[in-house]
């Protein structure tokens, strides 16, 4: 018989990836979410994608009851995989509704995605990210301990780690040194889940730290869309001009991007860059910091005032296709069958890439200019961080297979089939990873 899994905040990004993963591997999932960072459905009823599927001969079993009320990204997941998708709107802070469901269901382990998610919004939002993300998990702990559930693979983050005292990181190094209120609340997470793994054997858990996860699905009906203006690279990338005022629903959706894309820098004035720094700056490797007053050369980016202070740590990071992502979680699910206690994984390629090199990426995926210009580094990220994922490949089997042509390709594609606008956000609870 399948073993049912519950996955909290399962609409969101890389939860409706891992979603359609479980279904694919034979796994019936069980979604919840709030809709805090998903989009509600059309309405119209799901219907099975032509390019996907099991193989040849897999039943296609027809759309769930009620499929009219999934979220957008589910129903979606529902075309791909030709299989139904069960999913109850719920909030993980609200501890009598999760009762409920662990009542209806008999849960064989828990994906955990759902909390806020932002860095920059944590620094100026600290005790909605410390109460949504800690109070969350606590009560979904304190169900899951209630009903029995003693597996749960948890969706940590890099941020944990801090600023990187070595690179590329492993899971040996320091942790709790975080710059920003979310990469604490990850940290007091997994603490909280250690302990809880110490205090009662039976308890086994997979502690997931995700890099920069980025990329759709192949069919391209998936990917990152997040509501309002984005907070991660790449979707902001996409929507860079020229606009692309289509969705599903034939309504124009905002293109956040229409007066370029903002990289990060340090100063104030005019990053205007000297002739001889100009081409480490447009690949990618010019990772110092200059000042002062110089000619325009090649370094004009079109702003009006001839100071400069100039830093480019366009932040280094180790990108990871999503759907890598997601096959690391049905990893993380065999191990659990292990018995293996509390474990910790990296996940990501073990390269790093700056944020131009990414720009330079999209631009080759989509075959158009994208415009940047240099701003301010954003509050509570760090300079540069990237994985060694050998562990997870030397227990877990898994390695990252796209590369970064790869990764990029998909978002053009996720771009222009963007999803319905969005409804208005729903009070800022729990939240999609």
């Amino acid at each position: 018989m399948a073993e049912t899994i519950l996955v909290t905040g399962g609409a969101g990004y890389i939860g409706s990836h891992c979603v359609l993963e479980l279904l694919q591997a034979g796994y019936v999932p069980v979604v919840i979410d709030n809709f805090h960072n998903a989009i509600r459905g059309t309405g119209a009823p799901a219907r099975l994608h032509p390019r996907a599927g099991l193989g040849s001969g897999a039943p296609h079993s027809p759309p769930s009851p009620g499929s009219e009320a999934l979220p957008e990204s589910l129903r979606r997941v529902q075309e791909i995989a030709h299989r139904p998708v069960i999913f109850q709107e719920l909030d993980i802070t609200d501890e009598a509704a999760l009762q409920e469901l662990f009542r209806k269901h008999r849960f064989s382990a828990v994906m955990h995605f759902a909390g806020l998610k932002a860095v920059g919004e944590s620094v100026q939002k600290p005790l909605e990210y410390y109460r949504v993300n800690l109070t969350g998990t606590i009560r979904l702990l304190e169900t899951m301990k209630a009903h029995g559930v003693r597996n749960i693979v948890f969706s940590s983050s890099a941020t944990v780690y801090g600023d990187p005292k070595y690179l590329p990181l492993d899971e040996k190094h320091p942790v709790g040194g975080c710059t920003n209120p979310y990469g604490k609340s990850k940290f007091f997470i997994e603490e909280m889940i250690w302990d809880l793994c110490r205090a009662e054997r039976d308890w086994n858990a997979v502690l997931l730290r995700y890099f920069n996860p980025i990329g759709a699905h192949e069919s391209g009906m998936i990917g990152e869309d997040p509501q309002g203006i984005p907070n991660n690279l790449m979707p902001y990338v996409a929507q860079v001009e020229p606009p692309q005022p289509l969705g599903v629903t034939g309504r124009g959706r905002r293109r956040w991007g229409s007066t370029g894309l903002s990289l990060c820098a340090g100063g104030s004035g005019t990053p205007r860059v000297p002739e001889r720094l100009w081409e480490r700056l447009q690949d990618g490797r010019w990772n110092g910091c200059v000042t002062g007053r110089g000619d325009l050369g090649r370094g004009n980016l079109g702003f009006p005032d001839p100071a400069l202070t100039l830093c480019v740590p366009t932040g280094v990071r180790d990108y990871i296709h999503v759907v890598d992502l997601a096959k690391g979680h049905i990893a993380a699910l065999k191990k659990l069958k292990e018995n293996c206690g509390c474990k910790i994984y990296n996940l990501g390629t073990g390269t790093g890439y700056s944020v131009l090199q990414m720009v330079r990426a999209m631009e080759k995926a989509s075959g158009r200019e994208i415009k940047y210009r240099i701003t301010a580094r954003r509050e509570g990220d760090v300079a540069s961080c990237y994985a060694d994922p050998t562990l997870a490949e030397r227990e877990l089997g898994w390695k990252a297979a796209f590369g970064l042509d790869k990764m990029c390709k998909g978002i053009p594609s996720l771009a222009r089939r963007a999803l319905p606008a969005p409804c208005p956000p729903s009070p800022p609870l729990s939240s999609s990873r």
